[in-house]
Formats: structure tokens, C-alpha cells, sequence
């Protein structure tokens, strides 16, 4: 199994920046890929960057390419997603998430942490 907790979400103006955080335990090494989703209230959960963990290949969703960032420290096994240039739109609770298949497909991620509000305000 593997486990993941999210840190580093809270409330910040438009045009300001987050830093959130994700520290996996358990089964790190059998880790594929990882991610970070959002979900806004009555909308579904969309994958918002995702990083192969041996190659660092990188996706990022249309929506927040060039704002934000999505990097790893294997050895701390640790995901971050930089978040700058945040517009109200961005609001929602963010999920990290780890994929044990070989894939980065985002329908494929079964393990997910509990979550990490983001609120930006304009």
C-alpha cells in the first residue's frame, strides 16, 4: 500500500502563489507515476499535473500550464506542485496521487491522500 499527505494548501489573493507538498510512505518504490488532481465543488476531479517518477517526462493540464509546477525529490519521496499566478478559478481541494501501474494515464491512479483546500480570492 501506499500512503500519501498532502500539506502546504490555504487561502491567498489572485496572482499570488502556493507551494503544496505531498510526502508518499508505504510502497514508495513500486510508484510509477504521481499526480496532483483538483476537484471544484460540482465539478469532477481533473488532473492537474502528473510526473513519472524515474524519467520526470511531465504533464500538465491546458488550464495551468506556465503557472504552475510539478517536481519530485525521490530520495525525501516527495511531490510538490508550485502554484503561481493563482486566479479564483484554481479553488478547490487538491489531491495528491500515486500510480503502482506502468503508466501515467490519469484514469489509472488508485492511490490518492485526503486532500489540501486551495482558495484563491479575487
Amino acid at each position: 500500500q501506499v500512503q500519501l499527505v498532502e500539506s502546504g494548501g490555504g487561502s491567498v489573493q489572485a496572482g499570488g502563489s502556493l507551494r503544496l507538498s505531498c510526502a508518499a510512505s508505504g510502497y514508495t518504490y513500486s510508484i510509477y507515476c504521481m499526480g496532483w488532481f483538483r476537484q471544484a465543488p460540482g465539478k469532477e476531479r481533473e488532473a492537474v499535473a502528473l510526473i513519472s517518477t524515474g524519467g520526470g517526462r511531465t504533464y500538465y493540464a491546458n488550464s495551468v500550464k506556465g503557472r504552475f509546477t510539478i517536481s519530485q525529490d525521490n530520495a525525501e519521496n516527495t511531490l510538490y506542485l508550485q502554484m503561481n499566478s493563482l486566479d479564483p478559478e484554481d479553488t478547490a481541494m487538491y489531491y495528491c496521487a500515486a500510480n503502482t501501474k506502468a503508466t501515467c494515464h490519469a484514469n489509472d491512479f488508485v492511490h490518492y491522500g485526503q486532500g489540501t483546500q486551495v482558495t484563491v480570492s479575487s
